[in-house]
């Protein structure tokens, strides 16, 4: 069969294919026999060692989430209201760390200790500490920045990637350091405690999250859960309709404790699981935390800006303090229904990325103002959203009924609580409530213009570089709009009830890869993640992605966006050019060892640069240049012929296996798409040679003063910033 190679010029690269027979056709990694393309020998590669690859960044970019002009736009009631709201976010922050990390809250309290002034809630004099300790200027940098570094991931695991960093500065130089803060005894303590956390990277496999059985690390289960005991109690809750999203999972002598995050603590639950095994359900997880998120709900309640909001902050009370998702699910009815508050924000366990079963959610917490000039643009795009949808390459069958048209705004962040700010929502991810009464749309404007001076960008030629300079962030824009429209498509068939009803009728819906009637679905219980798991996060961010690449060609679009003519143009061959750039960046996230993906989005696009390498014609191409250097060339006359059909057929897959619960060809398609072959080891050494530090966002801190006036303060964009930022936040 047809050899489906992946076009790199100058590497000897291998991609798995089918040979030999004169009648096939093109289809995405076939496995079976090899070729290689070979080339001019380069000088050996020579990859960084074990080590080096844990250590904390040198030249971290921080950027400013400035949104003083939005802030102070507010009257004093919506200024009381982001307030309280922000506070309620901010107060999980301790929730997310242990998520993460269980054993790495004791570096938080050590960074806040060494660099505060004794008091718990103001920076100590920062030159005189360095002064005082002793230490090289360069290795007090060192641990102002792995300080930094792990409040911005929130954990000593990145938030983007999911591995773990180390300090590059020596224990005893951090000692030294110790000695010189302001209460040296308790922090020196808590150093001892937690020393080996900071410094450890063995055994290596501890070094990535993932599932305890096979070595990695997760905040969600206790280190001797297996996959088969988590997919037992799984089981369970979906046969009795129990909620995941909130709970951690631990296991014990007569069989496991599921743990559910509330303020109140109510007598345990006792369930027996089919193999006879005892599940407890408790409450009180996260107690301290969620009181305090409760009642800063509670604050807000008094400043609310009409009913919706007021019912949605009744339920997010009696969620956070109950543990009821439903309750939580009620609440995010009246968010949607909330259209174009002056305030937006959201809160709760939201999203699945860190957890391996991907059914268990991060604490987040966002409040943002709006900003009226950038959602116009955004509500033209929503309010022609049911003509754009009805061109995607499914048939109407695969698309809900009514296009519940999304609510999409651009948003100036003032507070998020995460361990990574997207540039990008949507929200909710409950499906039996979006399937219904559709999503909202969130662009995080302040978080994508954020630059970063001195900003590199490897792998773009130098004849397209000041393009990409001109219209990176601009046509990533378009990206983020037309992605998270994405993610509010598609059908899902579902079962609705343990009396077999159905959204759908099976014997007049096609399948269009088998041409029969549709025969598998969504059971009472199931849900997208819990059936896809493990990939179910990069799975659908990868659909959203490609849904942006096939919809963002119609001029349409670009013209709501403000891109007419050769600028349209520009922008379409850019957002095309960054996916393929993204896709190769992506292999700084693979880990070949594991043979794991450390984050969903880059694995999503390493999927998209196979799918444009392998639409042929020329369209992608990847250039050996000198030693270490690769060069991404991109035939933009074939964006609309080549590169998007390409796009637009592997959509379709995507979009079927998941409307049909075909969890075993979805998985198997998806994992064909994302494998990296050995041959490309070379190539990843090389992207990982040329990564550029990501850049960490300093927050403003909000607060009440002596005449009862919420005023704002803003902090450098430093190391120094972020920690003064996270110290006068006093969570």
């Amino acid at each position: 069969m047809l050899y489906l190679a992946a076009r790199v010029r100058g590497l000897a690269v291998t991609k798995r294919a089918c040979s030999s027979s004169s009648s096939c056709r093109r289809t995405l990694f076939n496995v079976g026999c090899h070729r290689q393309f070979s080339s001019t020998p380069h000088k050996k590669f020579r990859a960084p060692s074990a080590m080096s690859r844990y250590l904390a960044e040198e030249h971290t970019p921080y950027s400013f989430l400035a949104a003083k002009p939005y802030f102070d736009s507010l009257t004093a009631r919506e200024k009381n209201y982001a307030h309280y709201m922000a506070r309620a976010s901010f107060e999980g922050t301790r929730i997310i760390i242990r998520q993460t990390n269980p054993d790495a809250e004791g570096i938080y309290d050590l960074i806040l200790q060494v660099f505060g002034d004794g008091t718990g809630n103001n920076m100590a004099d920062i030159e005189q500490l360095a002064a005082k300790s002793g230490v090289s200027s360069e290795a007090f940098n060192q641990f102002l920045e792995y300080s930094a570094q792990f409040i911005g991931n929130l954990s000593n695991y990145k938030s983007f990637g999911d591995e773990k960093f180390i300090p590059r500065i020596p224990a005893a130089d951090v000692e030294k350091i110790i000695a010189a803060s302001a209460r040296p005894d308790e922090a020196l303590a808590l150093f001892n405690k937690v020393k080996d956390e900071i410094y450890s990277i063995e055994p290596v496999e501890r070094n990535l999250l993932g599932f305890p059985d096979e070595g990695h690390l997760s905040g969600y289960y206790s280190q001797d859960m297996t996959k088969e005991d988590i997919r037992l109690v799984q089981e369970y809750l979906e046969q009795t309709k129990i909620e995941p999203v909130n709970t951690r999972l631990f296991k014990t002598p007569t069989g496991y404790r599921l743990a559910i995050a509330s303020a109140e603590v109510y007598d345990s639950q006792e369930h027996i699981l089919a193999n006879g095994a005892t599940l407890e359900v408790t409450f009180g997880d996260f107690q301290q935390e969620m009181k305090k998120i409760s009642e800063n709900i509670r604050l807000a309640a008094d400043f609310v800006a009409n009913e919706h909001q007021a019912e949605m902050l009744e339920s997010y009370y009696e969620s956070f303090t109950s543990g009821s998702i439903e309750a939580h699910m009620e609440s995010q009815r009246h968010w949607l229904k909330d259209i174009g508050p002056e305030v937006e924000t959201n809160i709760g366990f939201v999203e699945t990325y860190r957890d391996p079963q991907a059914v268990r959610a991060e604490w987040s917490g966002f409040v943002s103002m709006v900003n009226k000039e950038q959602t116009v643009k955004f509500t033209n795009l929503v309010t022609q959203a049911p003509d754009f949808i009805s061109t995607l390459p499914w048939p109407a069958s695969f698309e809900r009924e009514t296009i519940n048209k999304p609510d999409f705004t651009s948003l100036e962040v003032l507070a998020f609580a995460t361990g990574g700010v997207p540039s990008g929502i949507n929200i909710p991810n409950y499906s039996n409530i979006t399937q219904v009464l559709g999503s909202k749309n969130v662009s995080l404007g302040n978080v994508i213009s954020a630059e970063s001076p001195g900003e590199k960008f490897p792998f773009i030629s130098a004849d397209d570089l000041p393009l990409y300079r001109k219209y990176r962030n601009l046509s990533f824009e378009v990206q983020v709009g037309t992605h998270e429209l994405g993610h509010g498509t598609g059908k899902v068939f579902t079962q609705e009830d343990d009396e077999g009803s159905l959204n759908f009728v099976p014997e007049d819906t096609i399948h269009p890869l088998t041409n029969k009637p549709v025969d598998s679905w969504y059971k009472p219980g199931q849900t997208f993640h819990s059936l896809f798991r493990a990939i179910a996060n990069s799975y659908e961010e990868c659909r959203a992605e490609c849904i942006a690449l096939v919809l963002s060609k119609e001029k349409t679009i670009l013209d709501i966006f403000g891109f007419q003519g050769q600028d349209g143009e520009d922008i379409l061959y850019i957002m095309y050019l960054n996916m393929a750039r993204s896709g190769l960046l992506a292999l700084e996230y693979y880990n070949p060892a594991a043979k794991k993906w450390g984050q969903a989005h880059m694995q999503a696009r390493y999927a998209i640069l196979n799918v444009l390498l392998e639409a042929g014609q020329g369209f992608v191409t990847i250039e050996r240049t000198g030693d270490w250097g690769l060069t991404i060339n991109m035939d933009r006359s074939k964006i609309r012929t080549v590169g998007a059909p390409a796009v637009a057929d592997f959509l379709a897959k995507l979009q079927i296996y998941k409307a049909t619960a075909d969890v075993d060809e979805g998985t198997k398609f998806y994992l064909e798409a994302t494998s990296v072959p050995e041959s490309w080891s070379e190539i990843r050494d090389i992207v990982v040679r040329s990564k550029q530090p990501r850049k960490i966002f300093v927050q403003a801190n909000t607060f009440i003063n002596e005449d009862g006036e919420v005023v704002l303060k803003e902090y450098e964009p430093s190391a120094v910033g972020m920690i003064q930022s996270a110290i006068e936040r006093r969570v």
